[in-house]
């Protein structure tokens, strides 16, 4: 009987992320702390909040929501984007997926309101 890999945690085969958003958020975090908008440091603090608001699940089924709310939070607090940007891109993109046939990619063009 083989032994599990100790440098592995337990469940190291399940997938890191449960939905594709959750990995473009991450992504999303990864590439703006490389273009130097913000430390880890800033980054660990502004999740820790997050997490630490009283509402978080204790099996971690929303650490991404949390995380998405960290980064929303540093935008508006970087003024890179404020909270009614981000519900307008969010909105855009809802319409266009809505609009974008089946096998497409969506494209943010595929907005109807978009001008």
């Amino acid at each position: 009987m083989s032994r599990p890999d100790p440098a592995m945690p337990p469940g190291g085969d399940d997938p890191v992320f449960a939905e594709p958003w959750q990995a473009h958020a991450f992504a999303m975090v990864v590439a703006l702390h490389e273009r130097g908008l913000f430390t880890w440091a800033e980054w660990a603090t502004a999740l820790s909040a997050e997490r630490a608001r009283g509402d978080a699940d204790p099996h971690g089924q929303d650490y991404y929501a949390h995380w998405l709310a960290a980064l929303e939070r540093l935008l508006a607090d970087k003024d890179v984007a404020g909270a009614p940007e981000v519900i307008a891109l969010a909105e855009a993109w809802q319409r266009a997926a809505h609009a974008t046939p089946h096998g497409k990619p969506i494209e943010l063009d595929n907005d109807p309101l978009r001008g």
